[in-house]
């Protein structure tokens, strides 16, 4: 064999490896839904984070603290408004330290400061003044916005002489109250009110227990009945907002009474530190994606055993805690865990995911600085446009690195799917079936579609999960010349043919002429 034999040969078998398809039968289970989201299943956090909140020599949150926020930025509204609505939990850790200064009671009404000591966080009380509430409201009202409004939980309780970080007494409410009148006054719609960030359990910076937060939840709930006496109306009331703690959930919603919490809240950072190395190989990494269903298949448990009427949310979701994964959580790598957890809360019946955040910290789905969408911007819009409220169930036996999940499709008729591709070097060609076995009825019969396929395949630019620029169907997702937010057009494919996703690619497939009766 001469050296241009050789040559060729080489670069042929190059060729082989790197666009190696692997055939893969997917199944779905049409006859029934597993579970069911809210329709506004996206949710995002905008946070009280001061400037200075600093993380491994980095300070990045900018201006995009609730206090700092430009709200009249043209690309934020924009950028809100294509949701038609974005769900918004206004929150975090700082929440438990703001007062609403709705009498004009408190002199010297000003942000949160940097401290050395005594205060949680290394931050003083934050006051809220109703001029910078008014805009806030402003700015949801114009953009269609759902709020979420988490409340300060510490307020009218003092540290434990016995046990450090343990916050004791009573939930002193009139502060809420004040603001919820205010916020009526002025004809502002409020969707839900959370109690508390991150108290429960062992807590984060302080904690409190578990039977002494039940009795303040019904509290909340009492005082939103006398606010907003009509039941349709009526926000929800949502809790505990913290880390997943059996021992301390099961007591809380054992305690908490019927049909006080109408959305128990948890928070998910299964990423580790954000200046952990190990973020990129973890989002990759499918059997470390698997553990934390755990969690949310607990929660869900829990719930189903003690507060049936309610239902389960990820109040708050970064991946990697402290701002975010410093060269990760901004790239179109980190989409692989965002919507792979997507997919798992909706599977063990999660109402809501509300990621951290709009904007602010490494993990923000837009530009701290110049607001310009992120890729997991472009992915959390795609959910909301094409995956519906109900859950189907799909399997396949193909490789661990193929993430599916599927709905019935936002808009009827048919479904949609989302495939995540983990792999670097594999591509996939799926071949669906459709499974109406129930209760010994039609075996699985393959699937072939008589319409197009409606096809959004998301890959990163020239391949480099690390990008932070999204191609979708291979062209870049920019924004337009009058910053407009690009309209997501999706490839129309032949419904006989497989379909083929893309080593280290994301899809999201909408079948139409695929009738599931749990979609009818």
């Amino acid at each position: 064999m001469n050296f241009k034999s050789i040559t060729f040969f080489v670069v042929f078998l190059s060729c082989l490896l790197v666009s190696k398809a692997e055939k893969v039968e997917v199944v779905v289970e049409g006859a029934t839904s597993i579970a069911q989201t809210d329709e506004d299943f996206i949710c995002v956090t905008l946070d009280w984070w001061p400037t200075n909140k600093c993380d491994y020599d980095q300070c990045p949150w900018g201006q995009a603290g609730l206090f700092n926020l430009d709200l009249k930025n043209k690309i934020l509204e924009k950028a809100v408004k294509a949701f038609n609505p974005l769900r918004i939990r206004v929150g975090g850790s700082l929440q438990d330290q703001v007062v609403y200064n709705v009498r004009n009671n408190v002199e010297n009404c000003q942000p949160f400061q940097k401290q050395d000591k005594d205060f949680l966080f290394g931050f003083s009380i934050g006051c809220l003044d109703m001029k910078r509430w008014d805009e806030l409201n402003e700015f949801f009202n114009q953009t269609r916005a759902k709020v979420t409004f988490g409340l300060n939980a510490l307020i009218g309780r003092k540290e434990s002489e016995i046990e450090k970080t343990l916050w004791v007494g009573d939930w002193y409410s009139h502060n809420a109250r004040d603001l919820m009148s205010y916020t009526i006054s002025k004809g502002y719609k409020i969707d839900s009110y959370e109690l508390g960030n991150e108290l429960c359990g062992s807590g984060v910076s302080a904690k409190i227990e578990a039977k002494q937060y039940a009795k303040d939840m019904a509290t909340l709930k009492n005082l939103v009945k006398e606010m907003y006496p009509n039941p349709k109306t009526q926000p929800k009331v949502l809790g505990p907002g913290g880390f997943y703690d059996k021992k301390w959930f099961d007591t809380f919603l054992d305690a908490s009474g019927h049909d006080v919490i109408d959305g128990v809240t948890h928070h998910i950072y299964n990423l580790g530190p954000g200046n952990n190395p190990d973020v990129v190989h973890r989002v990759q990494d499918p059997f470390f994606l698997t553990q934390i269903a755990q969690t949310f298949k607990d929660v869900s448990n829990a719930i189903d055993k003690f507060a049936p009427w309610s239902g389960a949310w990820v109040s708050e979701s970064g991946g990697a805690y402290n701002s975010g994964g410093q060269l990760v959580s901004y790239t179109f790598a980190f989409g692989f865990w965002y919507l792979d957890q997507l997919g798992m809360t909706s599977i063990y019946n999660h109402k809501v995911y509300c990621r951290q955040a709009l904007t602010g910290g490494n993990y923000a789905l837009l530009n701290t600085t110049t607001f310009i969408p992120n890729p997991d911007y472009y992915g959390a819009l795609l959910w909301h446009k094409v995956m519906g409220s109900k859950v189907l169930s799909v399997t396949h036996k193909g490789s661990p690195y193929l993430r599916v999940y599927s709905h019935c499709a936002k808009k009827e008729p048919g479904i949609s799917f989302v495939f995540i591709n983990l792999s670097k070097n594999t591509s996939f060609e799926i071949d669906l079936f459709h499974d109406l076995n129930l209760n010994g009825g039609s075996p699985s019969f393959e699937f072939k579609g008589h319409k197009e396929r409606e096809e959004y395949h998301l890959t990163p630019k020239d391949g480099n999960i690390l990008s932070s620029v999204v191609l979708l169907n291979g062209t870049p997702l920019e924004l337009s010349d009058s910053l407009e937010i690009p309209n997501l057009k999706p490839k129309l494919v032949d419904g006989l043919k497989p379909i083929s996703i893309a080593a280290h690619s994301i899809a999201f497939v909408t079948i139409r002429d695929f009738n599931a009766p749990a979609c009818s």
